[in-house]
């Protein structure tokens, strides 16, 4: 017989900060990034709002965290919370 091992894929991680959570066990990234304009060079801050699973409700506005994506979860959510980096008070 053969052992079958349950094996995660490993999706794409971001690190982001919570600017909404008031939807039940969904929150709202905000995730940043820094691109060169491919003509003129100028470094431009681009960004990107992201709905994430909170299955505890554990965020709270203003929090550094690190979201994973997955499976399609609702019609926008496609990500869910893998950890809390910072809390917005510390």
């Amino acid at each position: 017989m053969t052992d079958q091992t349950q094996t995660e894929k490993k999706g794409h991680r971001v690190v982001g900060r919570v600017v909404s959570n008031k939807g039940d066990k969904t929150i709202t990234v905000l995730v940043e990034r820094i691109e060169r304009h491919p003509l003129y060079g100028k470094t431009l801050r681009r960004s990107t709002k992201l709905r994430a699973h909170d299955e505890q409700n554990v965020c709270k506005e203003g929090d550094l965290v690190a979201i994973v994506e997955t499976r399609p979860l609702s019609a926008t959510k496609r990500f869910r919370l893998v950890e809390v980096l910072q809390t917005a008070g510390a």
